[in-house]
C-alpha cells in the first residue's frame, strides 16, 4: 500500500498562482448576436475539443445528465422550414418566424440537451449540471478564438418543435450553443451591481 504524502498543517500554503490570459477573457466575455456569425466555425478536432472542454463541468454523482446534437447548416436549414410552418399552424406572432435567423446562421451549432432523471442526486441539480456545460462550451469557444451565443427562443420549450430535433417528451433543451466568428465588434452592455448582489456573513 502506497504511503499517502504527509503534509505539515502549520506551514504557509504557497500563494495561488493568477492566470492573467483565462482572467483577461473572462472579464471581457460577451455573447455574440446568433444571426451575425459567420464563417469560419470550429474545425472537428476544434469542435471534438469544445465539447471534451464542455463536459467539464459539476456533475454531482457523475450522472452525467445531458447530451449533445452537433448540427450542420442543412440540418438547421431543414428544420427551419418546418418550424416556420409550424409556427404558421400555431398562429405564432411574426417574431417566432423571425428568431429562426438565428437557428440558421451560424457555422456550427451545438445542442444540449437535459436528461435529468430521478436518481441519487436531485434533478435539479442535475439540470444545473446541463447549464453548467452551456457555458463551459461558450467558455472553450472563446479560448480557441470563436465567439458564440446561447440560445433557447420558443421552439426550445414547444414539445412539438423540440422533437424536430430529435428531444424527447421526458428530455429538456438546456441551450443552442451557436458557433462562428463574429461579423461586428460586440456591444458591451451595463452589468450587475455585484455589491448590490452580495451578501456577507461573518
Amino acid at each position: 500500500m502506497t504511503d499517502l504524502p504527509r503534509f505539515d498543517l502549520g506551514a504557509a500554503l504557497p500563494a495561488p498562482e493568477p492566470l492573467p490570459e483565462m482572467l483577461a477573457r473572462l472579464a471581457v466575455r460577451r455573447s455574440a448576436p446568433a444571426q451575425a456569425l459567420v464563417e469560419p466555425g470550429p474545425s472537428e478536432a476544434q469542435l471534438e475539443l469544445i465539447l471534451t472542454l464542455g463536459a467539464r463541468s459539476p456533475d454531482h454523482g457523475k450522472l452525467t445528465p445531458w447530451r449533445f446534437v452537433v448540427l450542420g447548416r442543412q440540418t438547421r436549414l431543414r428544420i427551419a422550414e418546418r418550424l416556420a410552418a409550424l409556427a404558421v399552424v400555431k398562429e405564432l406572432p411574426a417574431k417566432a418566424t423571425a428568431v429562426l435567423a438565428k437557428l440558421t446562421a451560424a457555422p456550427v451549432t451545438v445542442l444540449v440537451v437535459s436528461i435529468a432523471r430521478p436518481a441519487s442526486k436531485p434533478e435539479w441539480e442535475q439540470v444545473l449540471s446541463a447549464g453548467a456545460v452551456c457555458m463551459n462550451i461558450e467558455h472553450a469557444a472563446s479560448a480557441l478564438g470563436f465567439a458564440s451565443s446561447w440560445i433557447t427562443d420558443w421552439y426550445s420549450y414547444d414539445p412539438e418543435a423540440a422533437a424536430l430535433f430529435g428531444v424527447t417528451t421526458d428530455e429538456k433543451v438546456a441551450g443552442f450553443i451557436h458557433i462562428g466568428m463574429a461579423a461586428e465588434p460586440l456591444l458591451e452592455r451595463e452589468r450587475p451591481d455585484i455589491a448590490a448582489l452580495t451578501t456577507r456573513l461573518p
